[in-house]
């Protein structure tokens, strides 16, 4: 494939599954294996971090209005009744911590689980499993929930909540596949938030995470490292043909993921994650399938 349609496929791609309950990681990881790229070198290393970036960025620009909100009333709350832990910004934070620590120790065996494709395929397989049984059994509760009143539901989360949901989000981490949205998304519903709730604090939850993990990924990529570990990368040298890739691939999966964003935030409030679940199961089985006769 030429480079430039690749580029712009990978980007459309990432910007399609980075928002959805159905795995970004695995979708470009089989993506990449299927044509071919070397998922060991370090350019293409760095390409699959930086149209991440570019996906990251459409979520504080969709919801900047809800984050200026959320600083203007700090501490206090809407309502006056939050304090500074209990604030819907520091709730965010909170299930940051509780899964940004536990990743950070695990994260060798993140790393040997990214070139995976059996694990991934079972994790797409169980994590929909999981998912068609949370929505079909808390999501009708709230299912028509309209945004002004997911953000007031938000805005009443209380700190227990925001704990479970970041440990459950360390599943994501652990295991490529399962999906960070997924997670988040039935985490937050077995705590009690309407879909349209939990898909809203998954959102503001991906910010901090993803730019934290996103950026750690970029900097142990491009610098260098005396660790033996075959992780470890050199400094790339980028000629004008690179930078080019990178660019439409940025641009692609900003785009892109600004539209998914902005649709999935209309499609959950009346017809819920059902289909979704189902795509990772039929996508999941193909896959393994797929990695079991190739051994």
């Amino acid at each position: 494939m030429n480079d430039y349609l690749l580029s712009l496929f990978l980007g459309i791609i990432e910007g399609l599954t980075e928002f959805l309950p159905v795995s970004s990681t695995a979708h470009l990881r089989i993506c990449e294996a299927l044509l071919g790229i070397d998922l060991g070198d370090g350019y293409w290393k760095m390409f699959a971090i930086v149209i991440q970036l570019g996906a990251i960025l459409c979520l504080p620009i969709y919801f900047w209005k809800r984050i200026m909100s959320f600083l203007a009333t700090y501490p206090g709350g809407a309502r006056g009744d939050k304090t500074a832990v209990t604030h819907p910004l520091a709730l965010v934070m909170v299930a940051f911590v509780c899964t940004a620590a536990p990743a950070y120790v695990l994260n060798k065996m993140i790393g040997k689980n990214l070139e995976n494709l059996t694990l991934m395929a079972s994790a797409l397989i169980i994590g929909g499993v999981v998912m068609w049984i949370v929505d079909a059994i808390y999501g009708a509760r709230k299912g028509g929930t309209f945004e002004e009143a997911a953000a007031a539901e938000v805005e009443r989360m209380t700190l227990p909540q925001a704990i479970w949901i970041g440990l459950c989000q360390i599943l994501s981490a652990v295991f490529p596949g399962t999906s960070r949205s997924m997670s988040t998304i039935a985490a937050g519903q077995i705590a009690g938030l309407s879909r349209t709730a939990a898909l809203e604090f998954s959102f503001l939850l991906s910010i901090p995470t993803m730019i934290a993990a996103t950026g750690y990924d970029l900097l142990k990529t491009l610098r260098p490292s005396h660790a033996a570990g075959a992780e470890a990368v050199a400094p790339l040298r980028i000629d004008a043909h690179g930078w080019m890739l990178l660019a439409i691939g940025f641009v692609v999966s900003f785009i892109v993921a600004y539209a998914v964003v902005a649709w999935f935030m209309q499609w959950v409030r009346n017809r819920g994650f059902t289909p979704f679940a189902i795509y990772r199961i039929l996508a999941g089985t193909g896959v393994l399938m797929w990695a079991l006769s190739a051994r």
